[in-house]
């Protein structure tokens, strides 16, 4: 007979988890992935299941609340980890404790997320989705279950490995500490070229990928220290969403500091 005791002597083996779903993300790379969910609420994604999971029973009900917990894996994160880790709010150099932190180099890698759920859309056999994510590797992918969300902070074709409905009653604690994070960080001021808006005005979804752009370059994705030693006025910066490559760079003049985006140029999109 097994005993609580003998159950917690005994060594702790690997646990498996299996994902069911994969996410097509605004977001082609980490690089400009806001550090929070919420901050850039234009982004896109879609959320396909698995074959496995690919029922639309599973889903039944969950169009009746707004927003859902996806949990995932940082699987473009190192498998190594350490103790200590430098979050990018406290300017990339003082060292807090790893789980202290919400950072990516975590022991089991998990992530948390909370995204608003805009629709649900369902087929009786696998199709594409009717809007798929621009850009995507995964836009022709076919499933029976498509989520579309909205407001997250995952990289194209993240593995998902559960969805939860979110409880505002149950989980929102607007009294809570926040450590070395207690607010937003306040927004850059975010400027257009004039190439730049040419090319947004060409674009199939300018005013979509002009809103997404914006919000993405005011949470300033510089590296931390880049953006703390205020040296990189003449430095280019490169980040991908959709199916755009956004140069943009920072400036300061009279009217303060500002991202200015220098050029909107089309990006390759990947295969399946």
């Amino acid at each position: 007979m097994t005993t609580l005791d003998s159950r917690l002597d005994a060594p702790s083996g690997p646990l498996s988890l299996t994902p069911i779903g994969t996410l097509a993300s605004d977001y082609p790379d980490k690089f400009g992935i806001p550090r929070q969910p919420g901050l850039a609420p234009s982004a896109r994604a879609i959320l396909y299941l698995e074959a496995a999971f690919d029922d639309p029973l599973a889903v039944e009900g969950i169009d009746a609340f707004s927003h859902l917990w996806l949990s995932f894996v940082f699987d473009r994160s190192p498998t190594t980890w350490s103790p200590r880790v430098r979050p990018p709010r406290l300017g990339g150099n003082q060292r807090v404790g790893v789980f202290a932190s919400r950072s990516t180099h975590r022991p089991n890698r998990l992530g948390l997320s909370l995204v608003e759920l805009v629709k649900v859309e369902l087929s009786t056999r696998p199709t594409p989705a009717a809007e798929p994510i621009a850009g995507s590797p995964l836009a022709a992918r076919r499933s029976r279950v498509k989520l579309h969300l909205r407001g997250h902070d995952l990289c194209d074709a993240t593995p998902i490995v559960d969805i939860r409905p979110y409880l505002p009653w149950a989980e929102a604690q607007p009294q809570a500490r926040a450590g070395f994070a207690p607010a937003a960080p306040a927004p850059m001021a975010v400027r257009f070229s004039d190439s730049a808006r040419r090319a947004l005005a060409a674009h199939a979804d300018g005013a979509g990928l002009s809103a997404l752009i914006e919000e993405v370059l005011a949470q300033d994705p510089r590296p931390a220290y880049h953006a703390k030693a205020g040296g990189d006025s003449g430095r280019e910066y490169g980040v991908c969403l959709r199916d755009a490559n956004v140069r943009f760079r920072a400036v300061s003049d009279d009217t303060g500091d500002s991202l200015q985006v220098v050029a909107i140029e089309p990006r390759a999109s990947g295969a399946v």
